[in-house]
């Protein structure tokens, strides 16, 4: 199976792929976001895998408004335990590190580290996995990089430090997007509790937020997440993104969508799929 992520292979979401579909799995990478949706439209690949959210950075808002263009369903969902690992060639010692490659969110999310070697400076990279890739193909002079155990496997670097991350509650939430259609992933044999995203726009008037909420408040559904974005073309309107506990044909979620159908300006169901199990396998 193919599987289309954003970033080199050795990227968390190549972690996320090994856990939501196994070892067999095809990862698949590109640069961009919008090319890992548009490669799914096109039937390159057989699925893909995004980031959704990430306990400490928030929400990844550029997949928020893709999920809302192209017509995908959410099959599965996963936690990836977010592990920076301080990344260098073989045969160079941490005394010897002058500068730390890696994306911007990694770099921020090891701000401890940096203040306990201010000699060491920092480098913005396009990716956590690339950045490793770069300095192994390029060996800039005291060059080392933040990034996964797996890009350090993959490209045959040297961990110099492990675990280096400000906070160890550092997960990342990932999708797996399928074809309008598709089953959700271990429908039959999955015993975590069913989860369903759906996206819907309201009147902007007085109390319409509040009215929507009420279709699946009265019906004691839990809202695990709420999350808005910008209705382009409507200034100072939004969308609202909605995970809740429940599965799309269950009569209490089923009767909750008919009535917010009828409130909304805009509604679609994203997904429904058996939520992440609370303790992930460890990072390899």
């Amino acid at each position: 199976m193919r599987v289309a992520f954003q970033g080199e292979l050795g990227a968390f979401s190549q972690q996320a792929i090994q856990q939501l579909l196994g070892a067999k799995a095809r990862p698949v990478p590109h640069e961009r976001f919008d090319q890992v949706f548009a490669a799914l439209k096109k039937g390159s690949v057989d699925a893909a895998a995004i980031p959704i959210e990430n306990t400490l950075h928030g929400s990844i808002y550029a997949n928020y408004d893709l999920l809302l263009k192209y017509n995908f369903a959410i099959t599965a969902e996963t936690n990836v335990r977010i592990v920076h690992n301080l990344i260098a060639p073989s045969g160079m010692t941490f005394a010897q590190v002058r500068q730390v490659y890696s994306h911007e969110v990694a770099i921020n999310q090891c701000l401890d580290f940096f203040a306990r070697h201010k000699r060491i400076e920092r480098k913005v990279y396009y990716d956590t996995a690339g950045s490793v890739k770069m300095i192994m193909e390029e060996r800039p002079p005291g060059g080392a990089a933040i990034a996964s155990e797996l890009a350090a496997k993959i490209y045959k670097a040297r961990i110099l430090k492990r675990g280096i991350e400000d906070d160890p509650q550092n997960y990342t939430r990932f999708f797996l997007l399928e074809p309008s259609g598709s089953e959700a992933r271990g429908a039959r044999s999955g015993k975590s509790p069913w989860k369903t995203s759906l996206v819907f726009s309201t009147k902007n008037i007085p109390g319409a937020l509040f009215r929507a909420l009420s279709a699946l408040a009265l019906r004691d559904l839990n809202l695990v997440k709420i999350e808005s974005r910008p209705l382009r073309g409507k200034p100072w309107e939004y969308l609202f993104y909605l995970d809740l506990l429940g599965r799309s044909d269950d009569e209490a979620v089923k009767n909750a969508l008919a009535h917010l159908g009828e409130l909304a300006d805009f509604l679609r169901v994203l997904g429904s799929y058996r939520a992440a199990p609370a303790k992930q396998p460890p990072q390899r």
